[in-house]
């Protein structure tokens, strides 16, 4: 599955129906399985955002869809360009774009076309004058080279098929001495094949995790240094499974992981 050209295909999909509000996620541990109001709520302070926060953004920007809080590493300071790489429902780069303030700003690239009409509305619902929502990959970011201060993503890179891709188009837009964090799930030990060909555990956020070693290697290939894992945890025990408890077993190889790292000047 994690070969597949027709992941991409069932990632969209997948991800058009939670985006329209027409699918909870029946597909196994939750970065996909989270849900709006409560549910959403209880997530997203579970991986660490605060009910500050969570006060920021607008109804609708939390789809319970993360595995942790980026921005809690990033450092965003006034005046910064932030791109968020797979923005959904936009809540992380609403919270960017306040820190980044007026004269900052944000980009948010989904590559699912439901996902980013919502981010939109959610952006007018608010008057949001400093954010933006782009359709696009993320391993051909539609941003123009060294244009950006900061990157984040929160749990969307272990759902590339070529991470490698991923790292070097995060490379290529930032600003020399810019820094990407991001917040992903990432293995420590592999996984049965049953689980690595499942289209559910590949949506759920657990096929298409990559080993930490090698994910953090893939960083400094594409140039990045000063890589560091800030924050790890095990992200089992917050896992909504639905009707499949078979991935249970295999969710304790998985964590949820805080990494930071700098292009360099």
């Amino acid at each position: 599955m994690t070969d597949s050209p027709d992941i991409r295909s069932v990632v969209r999909s997948k991800y058009g129906e939670i985006a329209k509000g027409s699918a909870g996620c029946g597909c196994g541990p939750s970065c996909c399985g989270g849900g709006e109001g409560e549910a959403g709520r209880k997530i997203a302070e579970y991986v660490g955002y605060s009910s500050e926060e969570l006060a920021e953004i607008p109804a609708g920007a939390n789809l319970g869809l993360g595995c942790g809080n980026p921005l809690a590493h990033a450092a965003v300071k006034p005046g910064d360009v932030v791109l968020d790489l797979g923005s959904g429902a936009g809540m992380d780069a609403f919270l960017a774009a306040h820190e980044a303030g007026p004269t900052g700003r944000v980009i948010g690239v989904d590559m699912t076309a439901e996902m980013v009409e919502r981010a939109r509305e959610n952006a007018v619902k608010v008057g949001a004058t400093n954010v933006e929502f782009r359709q696009g990959e993320i391993e051909h970011l539609p941003v123009a080279d060294a244009s950006v201060d900061v990157i984040i993503s929160n749990c969307v890179i272990n759902l590339s098929p070529t991470k490698e891709a991923v790292f070097a188009e995060a490379f290529r837009v930032l600003k020399p001495g810019g820094r990407m964090v991001v917040s992903d799930l990432v293995l420590t030990a592999p996984i049965p094949d049953d689980v690595r060909h499942s289209v559910e555990a590949y949506v759920g956020c657990v096929a298409g995790a990559a080993m930490k070693d090698e994910y953090l290697w893939m960083m400094g290939a594409a140039g990045f240094r000063e890589i560091e894992v800030v924050e790890q945890r095990s992200y089992g025990d917050a896992s909504v499974f639905g009707g499949y408890e078979w991935l249970r077993e295999a969710t304790k190889a998985v964590v949820s992981a805080k990494i930071r790292a700098v292009k360099p000047s």
